[in-house]
């Protein structure tokens, strides 16, 4: 059996703090995203499509921002968390494609990188997983430099109990 799931995420971004996106840290950004945890908007877009690949919410109900343990928490720790979730359940990841659309900073040079952390963190191979990016060309707030948003889509199957 084949599951789909969709994740969207969202952060404010603001000058001076620390970003970090697919397990990747950009120390030469200017800002990075307002957040409870460490703002991995990927990670929590891919999280989310697991959880609703599954019928299991979101990842504010297993994590919630109200909760000082996930202060500053590690956002690949959290996936690595939701991955537990889903193989416990008995579904493997077929494939992850994310999207994430921001003007800064640029992700092209660092897409690998990300596809790799995210990979092992999901126990696939880098080729399952796709990291793409595009700007908001001035228009909307990620035109405009106000925020990140990432989409996030996964395929997951149950694996064979024989």
């Amino acid at each position: 059996m084949f599951r789909i799931g969709q994740g969207w995420d969202r952060h404010r971004l603001e000058r001076g703090r620390r970003c970090v996106f697919g397990g990747v840290e950009f120390s030469h950004s200017e800002t990075g995203p307002v957040a409870h945890s460490d703002g991995d908007v990927v990670c929590h877009a891919i999280s989310d499509a697991l959880l609703g690949a599954l019928s299991l919410g979101d990842i504010g109900q297993h994590f919630p921002d109200t909760d000082p343990q996930y202060a500053g928490a590690d956002s690949l720790g959290l996936l690595a968390e939701v991955q537990r979730m889903i193989a416990d359940r008995g579904y493997g990841v077929v494939n992850v494609d994310c999207t994430i659309i921001t003007e800064a900073p640029k992700i092209a040079p660092y897409a690998v990188e990300m596809q790799e952390n995210l990979a092992r963190t999901l126990d696939v191979s880098p080729t399952r997983v796709s990291v793409k990016a595009t700007r908001g060309e001035g228009v909307g707030p990620e035109g405009r430099g106000e925020c990140v948003t990432v989409q996030a889509v996964v395929l997951l199957e149950a694996k064979s109990t024989s």
